[in-house]
């Protein structure tokens, strides 16, 4: 996303110095015709002078013809000026405009419009560049899956407007539990997943704790009546040479040990196989993703 926001900007960049080359030339129209009609006056008026003393008169004869002619001149000319101008004014516009909308359109798509995350999408290209940081930096990074406890009872009991509502919820409380550098998507259903930039295993305890103890709050605001929500979390710190799958298959072991059930998992229940991302991303490539910003 970063290399493609920076293709856009070098665009849009290089439409606009286009744009003001044009209207420099438009300027140096404008120059060069002004010189044109100012050298014509005066070859008009010198000729025409004389000294009187301490003034200077004038003695001029023009055809109507010559008025005429400069008067239309002047009028083209202002024409001329005002209707590039607004074109160019109108170019501008529907350039900004358009390289705002594509922008949009584009950050939409890797974003999930119910609770305003990334989605899986975006999962791809996050890991690698956060990889790829880390790998460079030498830094810690360290994966989070989350699970939504019983999230299908709170549809079968409070309809599904009210799960939307939970889902929206949650992720605003994950968001709150970490930082600006950290990034949360939602992986999926109930599921989201966090990825904790320059943070270790125990560093992920933390936000762990402090996910829990939203939760915990929102729990206490009484949202749904008799029914508290849980969260399984798994955590798992990535080390180079780790894929992006086998970081996120060891959080998912830890999520789904930490589920409160005393009973084997039925096949429903285990995790649904995940779609494989491509190793090419799961491995931190070297000078091919961009810093992590």
């Amino acid at each position: 996303m970063s290399e493609q926001a920076n293709s856009i900007l070098a665009r849009v960049s290089h439409d606009l110095s286009q744009l003001e080359k044009r209207d420099w030339e438009l300027w140096i129209i404008v120059s060069f015709t002004g010189v044109i009609v100012g050298g014509g006056l005066l070859a008009i008026l010198f000729p025409a002078a004389f000294f009187d003393g301490d003034n200077i008169h004038f003695e001029l004869t023009v055809s109507r013809q010559l008025v005429v002619g400069l008067i239309a001149l002047l009028i083209l000319l202002n024409t001329y000026v005002v209707t590039r101008r607004l074109e160019l004014r109108r170019v501008r516009e529907k350039l900004i405009s358009s390289t705002i909308q594509g922008e949009l359109a584009r950050q939409q798509s890797f974003t999930d419009p119910l609770t305003e995350l990334y989605n899986r999408r975006s999962l791809e290209d996050m890991a690698a560049r956060f990889m790829s940081h880390a790998q460079r930096l030498h830094k810690p990074l360290t994966f989070m899956l989350v699970d939504v406890d019983r999230f299908k009872e709170v549809n079968t009991r409070f309809g599904h407007l009210a799960g939307d509502v939970v889902l929206a919820e949650i992720a605003s409380l994950l968001k709150r539990a970490v930082r600006g550098s950290d990034a949360v998507i939602r992986f999926g259903g109930d599921e989201f997943l966090i990825i904790l930039a320059d943070a270790c295993h125990g560093d992920a305890k933390i936000v762990v704790d402090r996910a829990q103890a939203c939760l915990r709050d929102w729990n206490q605001g009484g949202h749904l009546k008799g029914f508290e929500m849980s969260l399984s979390i798994g955590v798992a710190e990535w080390r180079e040479g780790v894929t992006l799958d086998e970081v996120l298959d060891a959080a998912d072991r830890e999520m789904y040990a930490s589920k409160p059930i005393s009973r084997p998992a039925s096949p429903q229940e285990q995790p649904a196989i995940r779609t494989k991302v491509k190793a090419t991303a799961a491995r931190a490539p070297h000078g091919a993703s961009t810093a992590q910003s």
